[in-house]
């Protein structure tokens, strides 16, 4: 049976709620170092021989503008 958008969402908020603090920052943590691991992917893409501490370089460089704006 379908879901339709808004009621998955709705779904998945009242899910959220039923959460403990602990696991809603450990799903935040999760999706911040999978984010972190496609950026890595794309610049060692982008740069193939960069090393890893480069590719760290500037994957630090990134989140540090992010930051900022």
């Amino acid at each position: 049976m379908p879901v339709n958008p808004d009621a998955a969402q709705k779904l998945q908020i009242d899910l959220y709620r039923k959460m403990s603090g602990a696991q809603r920052l450990s799903i935040a943590l999760g999706l911040h170092e999978m984010a972190c691991d496609i950026a890595r992917a794309g610049i060692k893409s982008r740069v193939p021989h960069a090393s890893d501490i480069e590719v760290e370089r500037q994957l630090h460089d990134r989140l540090m503008l992010a930051r900022e704006s």
